[in-house]
Protein backbone atom coordinates (compact mmCIF):
# COMPACT_ATOMS: atom_id res chain seq x y z
CA UNK A 1 0.00 0.00 0.00
CA UNK A 2 1.20 3.51 -0.76
CA UNK A 3 -0.27 6.99 -0.93
CA UNK A 4 -2.27 7.63 -4.09
CA UNK A 5 -0.19 10.70 -4.94
CA UNK A 6 3.32 11.88 -4.03
CA UNK A 7 2.77 13.18 -0.49
CA UNK A 8 4.81 15.27 1.93
CA UNK A 9 3.88 16.28 5.48
CA UNK A 10 6.22 19.12 6.49
CA UNK A 11 5.93 20.04 10.17
CA UNK A 12 7.09 21.75 13.30
CA UNK A 13 5.93 18.85 15.46
CA UNK A 14 5.25 15.11 15.48
CA UNK A 15 6.78 13.73 18.67
CA UNK A 16 5.86 14.38 22.31
CA UNK A 17 7.26 13.50 25.70
CA UNK A 18 5.55 10.30 26.76
CA UNK A 19 3.55 9.55 29.89
CA UNK A 20 5.45 6.34 30.63
CA UNK A 21 8.00 6.43 27.82
CA UNK A 22 10.59 8.97 26.73
CA UNK A 23 8.62 9.81 23.55
CA UNK A 24 5.22 9.22 21.99
CA UNK A 25 3.95 9.74 18.47
CA UNK A 26 2.01 13.01 18.42
CA UNK A 27 -1.02 13.51 16.15
CA UNK A 28 1.09 14.87 13.26
CA UNK A 29 3.15 11.68 13.06
CA UNK A 30 0.01 9.57 13.35
CA UNK A 31 -1.39 11.64 10.47
CA UNK A 32 1.66 10.84 8.32
CA UNK A 33 0.90 7.16 8.85
CA UNK A 34 -2.76 7.72 7.97
CA UNK A 35 -1.76 9.47 4.75
CA UNK A 36 0.10 6.31 3.66
CA UNK A 37 -3.22 4.45 3.46
CA UNK A 38 -1.96 1.30 5.21
CA UNK A 39 -4.65 -1.10 6.43
CA UNK A 40 -4.57 -4.64 7.76
CA UNK A 41 -0.93 -4.69 8.88
CA UNK A 42 1.55 -2.73 10.95
CA UNK A 43 2.69 0.37 9.06
CA UNK A 44 6.46 0.71 8.55
CA UNK A 45 8.03 4.06 9.45
CA UNK A 46 11.60 4.70 8.36
CA UNK A 47 13.07 7.07 10.92
CA UNK A 48 15.99 9.21 9.71
CA UNK A 49 18.10 10.89 12.39
CA UNK A 50 20.95 12.20 10.23
CA UNK A 51 20.42 15.82 11.29
CA UNK A 52 21.12 14.87 14.90
CA UNK A 53 24.02 12.53 14.17
CA UNK A 54 22.13 9.21 14.34
CA UNK A 55 22.03 9.16 18.14
CA UNK A 56 21.30 5.60 19.21
CA UNK A 57 19.56 6.62 22.45
CA UNK A 58 17.12 8.71 20.42
CA UNK A 59 16.58 5.85 17.98
CA UNK A 60 15.66 3.65 20.93
CA UNK A 61 13.15 6.22 22.18
CA UNK A 62 11.54 6.46 18.72
CA UNK A 63 11.37 2.66 18.48
CA UNK A 64 9.63 2.51 21.86
CA UNK A 65 7.19 5.22 20.74
CA UNK A 66 6.50 3.27 17.56
CA UNK A 67 5.80 0.09 19.49
CA UNK A 68 3.30 2.00 21.62
CA UNK A 69 1.66 3.36 18.45
CA UNK A 70 1.44 -0.07 16.78
CA UNK A 71 4.00 0.88 14.14
CA UNK A 72 7.16 -0.91 12.99
CA UNK A 73 10.08 1.53 13.12
CA UNK A 74 13.31 1.03 11.19
CA UNK A 75 16.24 3.42 11.42
CA UNK A 76 18.18 4.70 8.42
CA UNK A 77 21.50 5.32 10.18
CA UNK A 78 24.34 6.65 8.05
CA UNK A 79 26.97 6.65 10.83
CA UNK A 80 29.26 4.77 10.66
CA UNK A 81 27.78 3.35 7.44
CA UNK A 82 24.35 2.75 5.84
CA UNK A 83 22.47 -0.37 6.97
CA UNK A 84 22.33 -1.83 3.45
CA UNK A 85 23.82 -1.50 -0.01
CA UNK A 86 20.30 -1.15 -1.45
CA UNK A 87 18.97 2.10 -0.01
CA UNK A 88 16.27 2.27 -2.68
CA UNK A 89 14.68 -0.93 -1.41
CA UNK A 90 15.20 0.02 2.24
CA UNK A 91 13.33 3.31 1.80
CA UNK A 92 10.72 2.25 -0.75
CA UNK A 93 9.67 -0.78 1.31
CA UNK A 94 8.64 1.66 4.05
CA UNK A 95 5.26 3.40 4.19
CA UNK A 96 6.49 6.64 5.77
CA UNK A 97 9.86 8.35 6.00
CA UNK A 98 10.09 10.56 9.08
CA UNK A 99 13.11 12.87 9.33
CA UNK A 100 13.95 14.41 12.71
CA UNK A 101 15.45 17.81 13.43
CA UNK A 102 18.96 19.09 13.91
CA UNK A 103 21.37 20.47 11.32
CA UNK A 104 19.71 20.67 7.91
CA UNK A 105 23.01 21.76 6.31
CA UNK A 106 24.81 18.65 7.59
CA UNK A 107 21.85 16.43 6.73
CA UNK A 108 21.81 17.56 3.11
CA UNK A 109 25.56 17.10 2.70
CA UNK A 110 25.58 13.57 4.15
CA UNK A 111 22.50 12.52 2.19
CA UNK A 112 24.08 13.58 -1.08
CA UNK A 113 27.26 11.63 -0.36
CA UNK A 114 25.11 8.48 -0.15
CA UNK A 115 22.79 9.34 -3.06
CA UNK A 116 19.77 9.72 -0.81
CA UNK A 117 18.62 12.85 -2.63
CA UNK A 118 17.74 10.63 -5.60
CA UNK A 119 16.50 7.78 -3.40
CA UNK A 120 14.01 10.00 -1.60
CA UNK A 121 12.75 11.50 -4.88
CA UNK A 122 12.04 8.03 -6.25
CA UNK A 123 10.35 7.00 -3.00
CA UNK A 124 8.17 10.14 -3.07
CA UNK A 125 7.19 9.49 -6.67
CA UNK A 126 6.28 5.89 -5.81
CA UNK A 127 3.92 6.86 -2.97
CA UNK A 128 6.05 6.65 0.17
CA UNK A 129 4.91 9.49 2.43
CA UNK A 130 7.79 11.83 3.25
CA UNK A 131 7.58 13.81 6.47
CA UNK A 132 9.54 15.33 9.27
CA UNK A 133 10.06 18.13 11.72
CA UNK A 134 12.26 21.24 11.55
CA UNK A 135 15.35 20.21 9.54
CA UNK A 136 13.22 17.23 8.49
CA UNK A 137 10.72 19.70 7.06
CA UNK A 138 13.07 22.21 5.39
CA UNK A 139 14.96 19.43 3.56
CA UNK A 140 12.05 18.71 1.17
CA UNK A 141 11.88 22.35 0.02
CA UNK A 142 14.28 24.53 -1.97
CA UNK A 143 15.51 25.99 1.31
CA UNK A 144 14.71 27.92 4.44
CA UNK A 145 16.15 29.56 7.52
CA UNK A 146 18.55 27.55 9.67
CA UNK A 147 20.81 27.74 12.72
CA UNK A 148 23.01 25.00 11.23
CA UNK A 149 25.96 27.40 11.01
CA UNK A 150 25.57 29.19 14.35
CA UNK A 151 23.08 31.06 16.54
CA UNK A 152 22.45 33.72 13.88
CA UNK A 153 19.97 32.36 11.35
CA UNK A 154 21.15 31.97 7.78
CA UNK A 155 19.52 30.87 4.54
CA UNK A 156 20.12 27.35 3.28
CA UNK A 157 19.24 27.20 -0.42
CA UNK A 158 20.28 23.69 -1.48
CA UNK A 159 17.34 21.64 -0.22
CA UNK A 160 16.15 18.64 -2.19
CA UNK A 161 13.62 20.86 -3.98
CA UNK A 162 10.83 18.31 -4.20
CA UNK A 163 8.67 21.27 -3.21
CA UNK A 164 9.61 24.44 -5.14
CA UNK A 165 9.11 26.78 -2.18
CA UNK A 166 10.92 27.98 0.90
CA UNK A 167 10.06 26.68 4.35
CA UNK A 168 10.04 28.35 7.75
CA UNK A 169 9.77 26.30 10.94
CA UNK A 170 9.19 27.12 14.63
CA UNK A 171 7.59 30.30 13.40
CA UNK A 172 5.98 31.25 16.72
CA UNK A 173 8.45 29.87 19.25
CA UNK A 174 11.75 31.36 18.04
CA UNK A 175 11.62 35.14 17.71
CA UNK A 176 14.24 35.40 14.95
CA UNK A 177 12.45 33.04 12.55
CA UNK A 178 9.73 35.34 11.18
CA UNK A 179 12.01 38.33 10.40
CA UNK A 180 14.60 35.99 8.85
CA UNK A 181 11.98 34.50 6.52
CA UNK A 182 10.65 37.94 5.62
CA UNK A 183 14.16 39.20 4.83
CA UNK A 184 14.96 36.12 2.74
CA UNK A 185 11.78 36.39 0.67
CA UNK A 186 12.14 40.17 0.25
CA UNK A 187 15.72 39.79 -1.01
CA UNK A 188 14.89 36.95 -3.37
CA UNK A 189 17.10 34.46 -1.51
CA UNK A 190 13.94 32.48 -0.77
CA UNK A 191 10.99 31.88 -3.10
CA UNK A 192 7.41 31.96 -1.82
CA UNK A 193 7.78 30.40 1.63
CA UNK A 194 5.40 28.25 3.67
CA UNK A 195 5.83 28.47 7.45
CA UNK A 196 4.54 26.54 10.46
CA UNK A 197 4.01 27.38 14.10
CA UNK A 198 5.04 24.64 16.53
CA UNK A 199 2.54 21.78 16.29
CA UNK A 200 1.45 22.57 12.73
CA UNK A 201 2.02 20.59 9.53
CA UNK A 202 1.55 21.22 5.81
CA UNK A 203 0.18 18.44 3.58
CA UNK A 204 1.36 18.58 -0.03
CA UNK A 205 0.15 16.29 -2.80
CA UNK A 206 2.60 16.60 -5.61
CA UNK A 207 3.71 20.20 -5.25
CA UNK A 208 0.27 21.53 -4.27
CA UNK A 209 -0.64 22.41 -0.69
CA UNK A 210 -3.90 20.65 0.10
CA UNK A 211 -4.26 21.61 3.76
CA UNK A 212 -2.60 22.65 6.97
CA UNK A 213 -3.19 20.53 10.08
CA UNK A 214 -2.40 21.08 13.74
CA UNK A 215 -1.96 19.10 16.94
CA UNK A 216 -2.10 22.31 19.04
CA UNK A 217 -5.15 24.59 19.18
CA UNK A 218 -4.69 28.20 18.13
CA UNK A 219 -1.56 27.63 16.05
CA UNK A 220 -1.22 28.64 12.41
CA UNK A 221 0.51 28.17 9.08
CA UNK A 222 1.54 31.02 6.79
CA UNK A 223 2.52 31.83 3.23
CA UNK A 224 5.06 34.62 2.78
CA UNK A 225 5.36 36.11 -0.70
CA UNK A 226 7.27 39.04 -2.13
CA UNK A 227 5.31 42.23 -2.82
CA UNK A 228 4.94 42.97 -6.51
CA UNK A 229 6.60 46.33 -5.89
CA UNK A 230 9.68 44.41 -4.78
CA UNK A 231 10.22 46.29 -1.53
CA UNK A 232 8.62 44.02 1.07
CA UNK A 233 6.57 40.89 1.70
CA UNK A 234 2.99 39.85 2.30
CA UNK A 235 2.20 37.23 4.93
CA UNK A 236 -1.08 35.30 4.70
CA UNK A 237 -2.27 33.06 7.51
CA UNK A 238 -3.51 29.58 6.56
CA UNK A 239 -5.94 28.26 9.16
CA UNK A 240 -5.11 24.62 9.99
CA UNK A 241 -7.54 21.80 10.57
CA UNK A 242 -7.34 20.42 14.11
CA UNK A 243 -6.21 16.80 14.37
CA UNK A 244 -7.29 16.57 18.02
Amino acid sequence: MSAAHPTILATSGGLLRGHRTELEFAPLLHHAVELSGVHGRRPVVCHVGTAGGDQRWFNAAVSEAGQLAGVEVRHLNLFPMPPTADLDDYVRSSDVVWVNGGSVANLLAVWRVHGLDAVFRRAWESGVVLGGVSAGSICWFRGGTTDSFGPELRIVDNGLGLLPYGNGVHYDSEAARRPAVHAGVASGELPDTYCTDDGVGLVFRGTDLVEAVTERPGKGAYLVTADQAGDGVTERRIEPRALV
